[in-house]
């Protein structure tokens, strides 16, 4: 470092260059987040919501989503799980987490300043009691969503709540699935009951509303193996966790492309996708995960498919002592607002 190189560089960041920022992209982040004294909104001040968005209130009788491309809306129900519970926990967790966003600098994009996306609060259970009233209650509120042509991601709550979900998105034609997951979740009932966490996407495709041959499921490990025979019959892709250092990430994005197509298609994240390293909040952990770097690039690598919903799911945050979980899940969660941002769905509609 020479003392011209040293005084060309005072020239241009210091003095009354200090707060300048030359590239215009990054000028462009800074503009909408900066007032002219450089002060930004403290993350930590204000009332917490999913991402720091906006907060809307809904009238459920008469439901109106005014001019949102985007809506979060928390689904605080862990009715079917099948260990442990409290996945109830987890809208509220991911609420609480801030820092997250509002740039991804990988996939150049501001979701929740290039589209109107607010955070409308919580599915309305009518009971807190009974497992297949709160699925018709999620249902209705995730058609309710669709009908008015916004693009709905969700926070959940355990697995099962997928189910209502898809039976709303795909009332019209099935739609196709990434699912980043432990597990297949495409069991047959467990102790008389079919509707939980453990088998929503076999319930899915009897429903007509998931097409299993444009299903991927990416991550899948564990000792339940001998309970995933439906996803092979059916024709879904299942990449175990054990295959994907050989395969690679960018083969792995490559596969899942190539399995749902251009056609429309729903992002389903389980927490529990991760190794418990990384995310030991959840009700079912399986050693042996991915990381949370390798989550986030095969969910940037899906930048342009045809989303049209999404969800993060099992995050239990009374597991975790260090809210690591409720972070990762969040971090998830900014990753399909960023997708949804780059989606034809919402791209199309400007």
């Amino acid at each position: 470092m020479t003392d011209d190189k040293l005084a060309a560089l005072r020239q241009r960041f210091a003095g009354d260059n200090e707060r300048k920022i030359y590239d215009t992209g990054f000028a462009a982040v800074a503009d909408r987040l900066f007032d002219p004294r450089g002060t930004r909104v403290a993350p930590y001040a204000g009332l917490p919501t999913l991402l720091d968005v906006p907060y809307r209130a809904i009238d459920w009788s008469a439901p109106e989503f005014a001019d949102l491309a985007v809506a979060m809306i928390g689904v605080p129900m862990d009715l079917g799980v099948t260990n442990r519970n409290g996945s109830r926990f987890g809208p509220r967790a991911l609420r609480t987490i801030e820092r997250v966003g509002p740039y991804n600098h990988v996939l150049k994009t501001m979701p929740t300043h290039e589209m109107a996306v607010a955070d409308i609060g919580d599915v309305p259970f009518r009971s807190r009691f009974d497992l297949a009233t709160s699925h018709e209650d999620i249902e209705r509120a995730a058609s309710a969503i669709a009908k008015a042509g916004v693009l709905p991601l969700f926070v959940g709550g355990d697995h099962s709540v997928t189910l209502p979900i898809l039976r709303a998105l795909g009332a019209e034609r099935p739609v196709g699935m990434i699912h980043i997951d432990a597990h297949c979740d495409t069991s047959g009932p467990f102790d008389g009951c079919k509707f939980h966490h453990g088998g929503p996407f076999r319930q899915a495709v009897l429903d007509g509303v998931l097409d299993p041959e444009r299903t991927i499921q990416i991550g899948i490990r564990g000792s339940s193996e001998y309970l995933w025979e439906f996803s092979y019959e059916t024709g879904m892709t299942v990449i175990h966790a054990e295959e994907i250092s050989d395969l690679g990430i960018a083969a792995i994005v490559e596969k899942a492309r190539e399995v749902v197509g251009d056609g429309p298609v729903y992002l389903s994240f389980d927490i529990d996708s991760l190794d418990p390293a990384f995310a030991p909040g959840t009700g079912t952990p399986e050693i042996g995960g991915l990381s949370s770097r390798e989550a986030q690039a095969i969910l940037r690598g899906l930048a342009g498919v045809n989303m049209i919903g999404g969800d993060v799911v099992e995050v239990a945050p009374q597991y975790d002592a260090t809210t690591n979980t409720a972070h990762a899940g969040a971090q998830m969660l900014f990753e399909l607002l960023s997708l949804a941002r780059l989606s034809p769905a919402i791209s199309e509609r400007g």
